[in-house]
């Protein structure tokens, strides 16, 4: 009668190996202190020969952890989402966690849901691209021992760690090359401002705008349901300004997209009628009429960011004080200024 083949357990890989369980077991959890290359190279060959995997629904029941980290996005589709992604996946794998992805489509009601599921789960923490309108609700679970940190989108209750891109800065200096170029009018232009990073950089653009320029700023809402309006806004800022250079500045990717594609529409051309310059540096911006002027965001670097804070809160210090890291952006000169 043909037997069941027997599950390779840790004492088995332990004494192929010739080291002791409690070894094993560091090397599962990336624990490397103390243990010579030798000694990592051996149980690293012995597990791909035994072909070993860890019960790690046993491991997290003996340990109480999941090794499972939650992220929430706001907009799987954007891509600023998809490098975030790779650099949350790349740096869990490093510390040996797996994890869970949701998407919210910047819907509040998903983005609770998605929240208490996770949690459901036995995630051990949750990075979070937030809609914004769920805090009092962020603040009840952070108060019940939640770790949670905010990934580009911060919120008004400082209690939670934030990683995000420096966009006052960018911003600041994006304003003073379109001046240098010649510019004397700047719009800015962006889907509404329903979140704390769109809000940030219309703030910044203003203070840029009296700053740089000595002007009052001039802001443009695209209603996200219809792209079109980009063509009456961009025709209202042109009549507005008439006789100036005017150029056209963005908060997002999406704002950047529906802009160059009204700017076709209407056959106006940039820079010569219009200069434009924002956020993103997306593939495409690279491979219109000479390339778009575009801030550059450290988006996989936010993501390797939030991953390293989670650690540090679920390991080395859970009280600590909450933390705003702010990472440098680029501004990439192309044609469009």
């Amino acid at each position: 009668m043909d037997q069941k083949k027997r599950n390779v357990t840790i004492v088995d890989v332990a004494a192929k190996a010739g080291v002791s369980k409690t070894t094993i077991s560091r090397y599962l959890n990336g624990k490397f202190e103390f243990m010579s290359n030798e000694s990592k190279n051996k149980i690293t060959q012995v597990i791909e020969e035994l072909a070993y995997r860890p019960n790690n629904l046993a491991r997290s029941l003996k340990s109480k952890r999941s090794r499972l980290i939650g992220v929430i996005v706001s907009d799987i589709t954007n891509p600023f989402s998809a490098i975030l992604l790779k650099g949350i996946g790349d740096c869990c794998e490093r510390y040996g966690y797996g994890v869970l992805i949701t998407n919210t489509d910047d819907n509040p009601k998903k983005e609770r849901d998605y929240i208490l599921s996770m949690l459901d789960q036995r995630v051990e923490g949750i990075i979070l691209n937030t809609t914004g309108k769920n805090n009092e609700f962020l603040q009840q679970l952070a108060q019940s021992g939640v770790t949670i940190i905010l990934a580009d989108r911060p919120i008004d209750i400082h209690i939670f760690d934030v990683i995000r891109t420096a966009d006052r800065e960018i911003t600041f200096t994006a304003l003073r090359h379109l001046k240098m170029r010649g510019f004397t009018r700047v719009g800015f232009f962006s889907e509404p401002l329903e979140n704390g990073t769109r809000l940030r950089r219309c703030q910044a653009y203003q203070d840029a705008c009296y700053e740089i320029f000595g002007i009052e700023p001039q802001v443009y809402i695209i209603d996200k349901t219809d792209t079109q309006t980009g063509d009456v806004l961009l025709e209202e800022f042109r009549q507005k300004n008439r006789g100036q250079r005017m150029a056209v500045y963005t908060g997002n990717g999406i704002a950047t997209l529906y802009v160059v594609q009204a700017l076709k529409r209407m056959e106006i051309s940039f820079p010569d009628e219009i200069g434009i310059c924002g956020f993103d540096n997306w593939d495409w911006t690279d491979l219109v009429d000479g390339g778009i002027t575009v801030v550059a965001q450290p988006s996989y670097r936010v993501g390797r960011e939030c991953v390293k804070r989670m650690m540090f809160r679920l390991h080395r210090n859970h009280n600590a004080a909450p933390r705003r890291i702010e990472l440098p952006c680029e501004l990439v000169i192309r044609n469009s200024t």
